[in-house]
């Protein structure tokens, strides 16, 4: 807030406003606010108030050198994992909802700190795991969607439950901080976890759909096969735009021939 001798100069008797004028050379008169006492009294606390936001940010500032850091918590090693299931079809049509599965098994001794997934469609991750990166100049968005994922998926596949009572059942992941990562919660040893992600595609092509699975969400807990490697796999899907071919049997019902 700038103090009243370097306020400019306003024109006097301007209606709703304080007459400020900057000060005159040593030994002149210097002019006074026809500003109310209360207002400058006002004026004052605000500053005061400022000034002590001021401190406390500086405080605060001070505070977060020390700190703990956002990983502090996350153990450090190495969690052996095994996918027991990973499906996707491979040949898809426009529009047609398919589901991609993983099955997630803790084979270790300890439990996973975090299981968490990471999708990412193509050769590079995009913003957003089923979508890829356009080429394209002069887009607002440079990622286009090859796949849109329904609403309140992934969930978690439970035993008993059908494919088409899924869509009932509560979300079981949520979105991490890291790009097109999925998180799941902790995992207890020799517990698995079934997940499923609902997708329509809406981009016809051949595309490449690769997951990785993580034991935490920062870094310091590895996922990892039994030889040590990172667990990680891939589906290569066709998408066509061809409508389905379709014959009437004998029966009278009509049959979609892939």
């Amino acid at each position: 807030m700038e103090s009243p001798s370097a306020t400019p100069n306003r024109a006097p008797g301007a209606r709703g406003e304080a007459r400020w004028y900057v000060g005159r050379a040593l030994g002149e008169e210097i002019a006074t606010s026809a500003e109310p006492q209360s207002r400058r009294r006002s004026a004052r606390a605000r500053i005061g108030s400022v000034a002590v936001i001021a401190v406390l940010a500086a405080g605060l500032g001070a505070c977060g050198d020390d700190a703990p850091r956002q990983d502090a918590d996350e153990p450090e090693g190495e969690f052996p994992v095994e996918i027991g299931t990973a499906k996707f079809p491979t040949e898809q049509r426009l529009a047609e909802t398919s589901d991609l599965r993983l099955e997630v098994e803790n084979t270790g001794s300890e439990d996973l700190p975090e299981l968490a997934v990471t999708i990412y469609t193509g050769d590079e991750p995009a913003g957003g795991s089923f979508s890829v990166p356009s080429d394209q100049e002069g887009l607002a968005d440079p990622n286009r969607p090859v796949w849109i994922l329904e609403n309140g998926y992934p969930k978690l596949v439970t035993a008993g439950v059908s494919s088409k009572e899924l869509d009932a059942e509560p979300p079981g992941g949520s979105a991490a901080a890291q790009t097109n990562t999925f998180s799941f919660g902790p995992l207890a040893a020799g517990d698995s976890r079934e997940i499923d992600w609902r997708l329509t595609p809406v981009q016809p092509g051949t595309y490449t759909v690769h997951y990785e699975i993580a034991a935490g969400l920062d870094g310091n807990a590895k996922a990892v096969t039994e030889d040590g490697g990172p667990v990680e796999g891939e589906f290569v899907v066709t998408i066509t735009d061809k409508p389905p071919r379709a014959r009437v049997n004998d029966a009278g019902d009509v049959v979609i021939e892939n």
